[in-house]
């Protein structure tokens, strides 16, 4: 039975063609790379995030019986119009603050990384929300995380390297603001499930992730690379053995499960980005990393059965127990790294802390509050919500032969 979207139909093409234009033009004036020095970041280094954003979190995604289409299709269309969108604000933060400009491979590469925030945000509403709402969050998601790591490298003096790196926690808790805005599905409803079909395109779509993942921690490293790569792989390894050993501990019949894999793998990388540079000893990493997963593993749980009852939240792909709460413990490692290594320098040593518990502080304040302001801007009748017996359908969107 075909259903006739009048707002798919009538806004999301022009809204494209619209923000495509000004895109343009705005290239025209601020894009230059004449003046610019040599980066360091390799294409082939941009080519892993690029992997990363468009094939590892298009699949990762695919979990839903009835939304694969959408899954891959609109995350394709949110990263393209997103990366030229952050290059701009980019740009214009560059003649604005009269700061030297960069390398065209670092600025999309930078531009890459930040799209991860969107496509994590996108999981928590993911099968809520229609193409026009997508597009504009991403916009307006864009935007506000530029203005938090402005906040954060201006007045709180975090490194740029270690600033992007806020981008998974800013998307987790920016996501899970908007998403309390949509109605939560029927628990009995067929079409918010798995079937083993999607749940091994989305294990693919994992396996992308993991692979790819060192490259992501250190892509924008200025220093010690090397260490990020070796530190991001090991902390990768002790999540995911720590993860299988988890899901046959915690499951009732004693089997592996898909969920628990499919979200704990990544674990150990998200919880290692902010330090994965400065980590001397592999097992630091390590151990980390599997703490990394039994929050992920043990946060599944308590979110699914607490938290969000209690908030009246349905995150649709589990990004506040994927990368939110690794995210979290992340950060925290890394306070504590920096009180054991500067430990005889007290004065400096209160500056970092203090410092670097206030970035953290105000990128999740931003993610929240624009996140509600966004999530309830999405929910204007001018937006058309669809309703919630349409969750999670390609059909409503896409041409699909049966």
């Amino acid at each position: 039975m075909s259903y006739n979207y009048r707002n798919f139909r009538n806004n999301v093409p022009w809204l494209i063609l619209f923000l495509e234009a000004v895109f343009i033009v705005l290239f025209y004036f601020l894009f230059s790379e004449d003046v610019a020095p040599r980066s360091r970041i390799s294409y082939p280094a941009f080519q892993d995030v690029n992997h990363m954003v468009i094939f590892g979190f298009g699949f990762f995604l695919t979990f839903l019986r009835r939304y694969g289409f959408s899954s891959t299709g609109f995350n394709l269309l949110i990263i393209v119009l997103g990366v030229q969108c952050s290059v701009l604000i980019e740009d214009l933060l560059v003649f604005l603050l009269q700061k030297p400009n960069e390398d065209g491979v670092k600025r999309i590469a930078k531009a890459a990384v930040s799209m991860t925030a969107v496509v994590i945000s996108t999981g928590a509403v993911l099968g809520k929300t229609n193409p026009l709402q997508l597009i504009l969050m991403t916009v307006v998601e864009i935007i506000f995380f530029h203005l938090s790591r402005w906040i954060n490298n201006t007045f709180l003096e975090v490194p740029e390297d270690t600033g992007m790196m806020h981008v998974l926690l800013f998307g987790a808790y920016f996501g899970l603001a908007v998403s309390s805005y949509f109605s939560e599905p029927s628990p009995r409803s067929e079409k918010n499930a798995s079937t083993p079909k999607s749940d091994l395109l989305s294990m693919l779509g994992t396996l992308f992730l993991w692979a790819f993942w060192p490259s992501f921690n250190s892509v924008l490293a200025v220093n010690y690379k090397r260490r990020a790569i070796y530190n991001t792989y090991f902390a990768l390894a002790a999540s995911a053995v720590t993860a299988f050993l988890l899901s046959v501990l915690t499951t009732k019949d004693g089997k592996f499960r898909m969920t628990h894999i499919h979200s704990a793998v990544l674990a150990g990388g998200v919880a290692v980005g902010y330090a994965a540079h400065s980590i001397e000893y592999p097992w630091i990493a390590m151990i980390l990393g599997l703490l990394a997963s039994v929050i992920t593993v043990l946060g599944s749980y308590c979110s699914e059965r607490c938290f969000n009852p209690a908030m009246k939240m349905h995150d649709s792909s589990g990004v506040h127990f994927t990368f939110g709460l690794p995210a979290v413990l992340g950060a925290l490692a890394q306070v504590i790294l920096l009180v054991i290594k500067n430990w005889n320098n007290l004065p400096r040593l209160d500056f970092l802390v203090l410092f670097h518990i206030g970035a953290v502080c105000v990128t999740i304040s931003v993610a929240l509050v624009t996140g509600f302001f966004t999530g309830f801007i999405l929910n204007l009748k001018l937006f058309k919500t669809i309703p919630v017996s349409k969750y999670f359908e390609d059909q409503f969107y896409w041409e699909v032969s049966f």
